[in-house]
Parts: C-alpha cells; sequence; structure tokens
C-alpha cells in the first residue's frame, strides 16, 4: 500500500459512531416524540455494534440507524466474492432506513462504508463505498428535484464526474429486476472507492462524509414539509404494497444484506431494513388515470429527475 494510501482506521470508525449521533438527534428532533433505543452487541469472530431503533413516531413508523465495525479472519465467501486473498478485514460503517407512517413522507435508506483488508501474502487494500437513494409511496416531480440537487450539490464539491456516475450506478442498483421496476427514484450509489491517480483516500473520506453529513438535512426538509399531508385508506394500502417491494429487493438483490449474513453480522440489525407491515396483492393493476398509475409510469431507470 502507497503512504497515500493509508487510512487511520481509529479516525475513521470515531467518524462513523459520530455521524450515528448527529443523525439519531436530528432524526428525534424532527419527529418530535419517538427516541432511538439502543442495542449494543459483539460479534463473535471480532468487533460489534450498536444498533438504535425508532418506533411508533409522530413522523417515523418504524427505521433504524445503525453503526458497525466488524473484524476478524475474512470468510471465505467473501473472499471469493470480492476477488481478493484470504486473511483479515476489518468493515465498519453507518447504515439507514426510514419507513414513516405517513404514505405522503417517503422511505428512505443510506449507508457509508469503509473496508480494509490485509491477505495473508500481505497485499493490502481499502476502499470506501455507499450509497443514498429515496423510495416515495408517491413520485412527486418537485420532491425528486430536490433531493437529486441537494446529492449532486455534495458530489460536485469533490468531482464534477461523480453525480452522473454514481447516479446511473444508483438506477442499476436499486432496481427490482423481477418486477422490471426501480425501487424509488434512485440517488447515488458506489463502491470500492479506493486511491487512484486522481483521488487520494483522504478526497474520498471526505466525499463521503458529505454524504453522510447530508442525509440529516435532506430526511428531516421531507418530515416537515409532508408530514402534515392528508391521506385516504387507498393511499394506505398503497404504502403496503410499495413496502413489500421494497421487502423484495432487500432479501432478494441487495448485497449488503447477503455480506452482513455472510459474514456472521447480527440478523436483527441487518433485517432492521424490512418496514413493520407490508402487503402483497395477487397481479395488482392501478386503475388508469390514478395517482397510483402515475407513480409506477415513473419507476424507470435513467429518468432526469434535476430536469422535471
Amino acid at each position: 500500500m502507497r503512504e497515500e494510501e493509508k487510512m487511520e482506521k481509529e479516525t475513521v470508525i470515531n467518524w462513523f459512531q459520530q455521524l450515528q449521533d448527529n443523525i439519531c438527534a436530528a432524526l428525534e428532533d424532527a419527529d418530535g416524540k419517538a427516541k432511538f433505543q439502543e442495542d449494543n452487541w459483539e460479534r463473535e469472530g471480532g468487533g460489534g455494534g450498536r444498533s438504535r431503533v425508532i418506533e411508533g413516531g409522530n413522523v417515523i413508523e418504524k427505521g433504524g440507524v445503525n453503526f458497525s465495525a466488524v473484524y476478524g479472519k475474512t470468510p471465505e465467501k467473501i473472499s471469493k466474492k470480492l476477488n481478493v486473498p484470504e486473511g483479515n478485514f476489518l468493515a465498519t460503517g453507518v447504515s439507514i432506513v426510514l419507513h414513516p407512517e405517513n404514505p405522503l413522507v417517503p422511505i428512505i435508506h443510506m449507508n457509508v462504508r469503509y473496508f480494509e483488508m490485509e491477505g495473508n501474502n500481505g497485499e493490502k487494500t481499502n476502499w470506501f463505498g455507499g450509497g443514498i437513494d429515496l423510495t416515495p409511496h408517491y413520485v412527486v416531480d418537485e420532491d425528486a428535484k430536490y433531493f437529486h440537487a441537494q446529492l449532486k450539490n455534495a458530489c460536485d464539491k469533490h468531482d464534477a464526474e461523480y453525480y452522473p456516475k454514481f447516479k446511473h450506478w444508483a438506477d442499476e442498483y436499486f432496481y427490482i429486476k423481477h418486477r422490471k421496476e426501480t425501487r424509488g427514484i434512485g440517488g447515488i450509489f458506489f463502491d470500492r472507492l479506493t486511491a487512484d491517480e486522481k483521488h487520494s483516500i483522504e478526497d474520498r473520506f471526505a466525499f463521503v462524509q458529505d454524504v453522510g453529513n447530508a442525509f440529516a438535512p435532506i430526511y428531516t426538509y421531507f418530515m416537515n414539509k409532508n408530514k402534515s399531508l392528508p391521506y385516504t385508506d387507498q393511499h394506505k394500502s398503497w404504502q403496503m404494497l410499495r413496502r413489500g417491494r421494497y421487502v423484495e429487493f432487500n432479501l432478494v438483490w441487495d448485497k449488503g444484506t447477503k455480506f452482513g449474513l455472510d459474514t456472521d453480522g447480527r440478523t436483527e440489525s441487518i433485517l432492521m431494513s424490512l418496514p413493520p407491515v407490508a402487503n402483497w396483492k395477487y397481479n395488482h393493476q392501478p386503475e388508469t388515470g390514478s395517482e397510483e398509475r402515475a407513480t409506477l409510469n415513473k419507476l424507470k431507470k435513467g429518468v432526469d429527475w434535476l430536469s422535471v
């Protein structure tokens, strides 16, 4: 590993812990009722984390803001999947999913993470990854434009190529292949960002910090803007169906879920992303001209949300 590629893992771990604290405080303040319950846990193979769950709030029906830092011998299946030699690893980060009570408030997800490994052959590698995406039950163009504008601002501070590249990556990643629809309106997704000729590992970390720090202002904006909007039983019924799609993606396609289970992570923390209640209706087809049909028609790859 070249000198400029080194990353002080304690610095990264401490920052992720502080990010968890900051986001939880901001969400509690915006919700005005519910408080996070903390569950500290240890991983048998090394490391542990702080799982924080919030339930029954004024705005948030169920959500989690989890921090973890796990380490030890790299599981064989992970070495093969990542195409890295067997050895020891460290994986740390913050993962968030929030499911609101009001169907006019969107679901949101964010994950920011750091991974490093030293192989038995002495070879070292490290990188950052993450992403943030929004899943409205009902797509509102104005909200979609706001969301993507905030992400573009965070990206453009570091590299003008980040937003279009990572936006496309999110469109491809947050796609429910068996439904042929996107999970929501996308966002940004990035992985294995290591040092290169253009960016140091510190540059990558600074970018991840700006993404992480953007989360609370973005979501509390949507909480405050939409929490008091009136909704009907039809809206709630559609919310349950969209939550069902969310479950399908997380259990079938999400790499983070698979990584956590493959590394013997804590099951309760990994599956905190699932909603408290969801529904599936056989061959449900929204009516032509309905709000639900309009949303379904927008769940496509490649939408330029900044220009809607």
